[in-house]
């Protein structure tokens, strides 16, 4: 009778990213000479089920010919980004009559999937070019609130606008989620007027800004994210950083760069003549979401109230969740 096989111990998990991770384990050497297969238990940290699988039921696991550690791992289960997960692994000989003899399973250990690398965001971007329309010119941001916030803003701070965390709506794994700070501004316009929208969920009080104040040669400007809320409207998520502030620092390596003069969602051209305006466009078959970085006085601008209704707060998009099922604005990253 074949000895048992130790239980694999020492489980260690490297390079991660939003769909891939790298696996390793000790086991003796006799084990390592041996062992024909492995087999990898994993499940989402929120969903796990604390019954352990036996090996013959491994058709939603993997089961992997034994190679050489680390065993790379990607693509299996279509890992989510940002997603905890819980994992263990079982060694194991085929034997000659197609049975396996198994090691115990070893100790469960967690990790958390990365954020969408650099190549994930290109490819949002690329979606997101298609559907963004014509470009309109727009003269001003517009950010809409409550008369409690702008009272809170020049009573408590100074009147500054203060950055506050990027929330978890959109892609579940764009970097800036739960990680950028910014002030969030909106240019989209009425495709009749040439004006902001009457109407807003946000709140009945609205700040508006030059365009230009936000959007000119000493700005970055970044593509951040590309969603849609079980609706057929998309929105782009476009991040405004001042050249070599801290969320510039912050974006330069995480988020594609777009040209100010050159792409599909907000664009600033220079005066070419004196005496010339720049001209500011927008997309106009998306909705724009424009985080800024940093503080923004009220002085800066002006606040009045809307003409048209305050909607409704369900409206927004705040802590929204991205529809999966959408062809239009997901991509695939464990492919």
């Amino acid at each position: 009778m074949d000895a048992p096989l130790a239980t694999p111990c020492n489980i260690q998990i490297c390079e991660v990213t939003c769909d891939s991770f790298r696996i390793m384990w000790d086991m003796p050497p006799e084990d390592t000479a041996r062992a024909t297969h492995f087999f990898i238990d994993l499940s989402r940290k929120e969903n796990r089920d604390p019954n352990r699988f036996k090996h013959r039921d491994v058709p939603t696991k993997l089961v992997a010919k034994a190679v050489p550690l680390p065993m790379a791992v990607r693509g299996h289960w279509f890992l989510s980004p940002r997603t905890e997960y819980c994992v263990a692994v079982q060694t194991a000989v085929r034997q000659s009559d197609g049975d396996y003899l198994v090691s115990e399973w070893s100790p469960v250990v967690e990790f958390c999937t990365g954020d969408y690398a650099m190549e994930h965001l290109q490819q949002l971007l690329d979606k997101a070019s298609g559907p963004a329309g014509r470009l309109l010119k727009f003269s001003v941001f517009y950010r809409n609130q409550h008369p409690e916030y702008f009272d809170y803003v020049r009573r408590e701070c100074g009147g500054l606008m203060r950055p506050a965390l990027k929330d978890t709506s959109g892609s579940h794994g764009s970097p800036i989620n739960g990680k950028l700070q910014g002030v969030f501004f909106s240019c989209n316009t009425e495709f009749d007027t040439g004006l902001p929208p009457k109407d807003s969920p946000y709140g009945p009080l609205r700040f508006q800004i030059p365009a230009g104040v936000l959007l000119n040669p000493n700005i970055c400007l970044y593509f951040a994210d590309f969603y849609c809320m079980y609706t057929a409207y998309h929105y782009v998520v476009l991040v405004l950083a001042p050249v070599g502030t801290e969320g510039d620092n912050f974006c330069r390596t995480r988020l594609p760069r777009l040209d100010l003069a050159s792409n599909p969602f907000l664009t600033y051209t220079a005066p070419q003549r004196q005496g010339e305006e720049p001209v500011y466009c927008h997309a106009s078959d998306v909705i724009l979401e424009v985080l800024f970085t940093e503080p923004v006085h009220v002085d800066q601008g002006s606040v009045e109230q809307i003409s048209g209704h305050h909607q409704l707060m369900s409206l927004t998009t705040a802590n929204a969740k991205k529809d999966p099922s959408c062809k239009v604005c997901n991509i695939s990253v464990g492919r």
